[in-house]
């Protein structure tokens, strides 16, 4: 954690602790010192994850303005997003916290060259909390630089900072919950299954990652692609209504119902095996394949206008509740945000840091709710009940 130290000469005592849920990096402790900070080291608790890439958007299109992140297909930005780690890590060792610990580098797509937002720091920290997990924090050179010379911007980010770090510890309850179960993906350690993990996530899905499949597991869909075997219990999925989206030929007795191109579809019990008929080698795709396969009506959780955000759709705290976290990796919109969560609610609460809950209303659409956002600046969760 960080901590002012009592009287030092010539800083505003911005925060008294960031509290032990925040850790700073080792190459951020000799800055933070000359800035006049002690830095308390932090038990490295739990499984360190050090290759995830610095949030926010990497590649933006030829618009200006808030439009690069809400325009056509052709416009997309793409969101660099670490989230699904903290899933997938969990996801093999359930019970060992999963700590974030990749530093503002070039390792991690930070270029020395290019100026990186300081609000990305708060961002790393606020996606590896939602997910349940934590961030060891660490600032980009100029956001240090700019911090110790006292910079008015690199300041109020970092008061902005603690007041988040604040605000999630506040609302800790709501955050690491088992997403809803709409779509299910296996997993296992390498980097198939993860990077098919990291697309469900970055497209929406906001997919139940597991290493072992629970028996009661009844998933729309359950993707067990790039798993080098797959578990015969997964099949079971298929057999009781439900998909099963693979990449393997070897497929129990099934009855053919159509092929295409890169797939065979086939039946089997009372539901649907889709076999692809190579390794996936593009995730992106394959993640948006597998939205449309349980059909956008039926999928977890959705978004409109808001391109540069992911929403996670998760289990409420209480039983007959849901939560939709949504994590903003551009601009604050300008425009409400339109957001649908499978479920019908009749009560909707939103939260956020800095500003009051505010109730929202709700509209049943289909088999889903839908509720508008008034705003969305880094992070928002709207709680839902009846």
């Amino acid at each position: 954690m960080v901590r002012w130290k009592d009287g030092a000469a010539g800083h505003v005592p911005l925060l008294q602790t960031l509290r032990p849920d925040v850790v700073v990096s080792e190459t951020a402790v000799p800055e933070f010192e000359k800035a006049g900070l002690k830095v308390v080291p932090g038990a490295a608790l739990g499984r360190v994850v050090t290759d995830g890439l610095w949030p926010g958007i990497r590649r933006g299109p030829s618009r200006r303005g808030r439009e690069v992140e809400v325009a056509s297909a052709s416009s997309e930005p793409w969101v660099d997003a670490n989230g699904y780690l903290v899933a997938y890590h969990r996801a093999l060792d359930s019970k060992t916290p999963v700590l974030l610990a990749y530093e503002a580098n070039e390792k991690a797509g930070v270029r020395p060259d290019v100026e990186i937002p300081y609000g990305t720091s708060e961002l790393a920290l606020i996606e590896a909390r939602v997910g349940g997990g934590n961030f060891v924090v660490d600032l980009p050179v100029r956001y240090r630089q700019g911090l110790i010379a006292g910079e008015a911007k690199a300041t109020e980010a970092w008061k902005a900072l603690a007041r988040t770090a604040a605000w999630l510890k506040q609302n800790e309850t709501v955050f690491g919950r088992p997403a809803l179960p709409q779509v299910m993906a296996m997993v296992e350690p390498g980097g198939a299954t993860r990077e098919i993990a990291n697309l469900l996530h970055r497209r929406g899905a906001s997919p139940l990652l597991y290493s072992t499949l629970p028996s009661n597991a009844k998933p729309l869909a359950l993707v067990v692609a790039g798993l080098k075997q797959i578990p015969s219990e997964c099949f079971k999925v298929a057999e009781e209504g439900g998909i099963v989206v693979t990449d393997q030929k070897a497929l129990p007795s099934t009855t053919m119902v159509r092929e295409e191109a890169d797939r065979v579809f086939c039946r089997l019990g009372k539901g649907t095996v889709v076999a692809y008929r190579r390794p996936i080698v593009d995730p992106s795709e394959f993640a948006m394949d597998v939205i449309d396969l349980i059909t956008h009506r039926r999928r977890a959780t959705r978004l409109w206008n808001a391109l540069s955000a992911i929403p996670l759709a998760t289990e409420g705290e209480r039983p007959g509740e849901a939560l939709l976290h949504v994590v903003n990796y551009g601009s604050p919109a300008r425009e409400e945000i339109q957001a649908h969560i499978q479920g019908h609610f009749s009560k909707a609460t939103l939260l956020s840091p800095e500003k009051a809950p505010v109730v929202l209303k709700t509209v049943r659409r289909g088999p889903s709710t839908e509720v508008f956002l008034p705003t969305l600046e880094r992070v928002a969760v709207v709680r839902f009940s009846n």
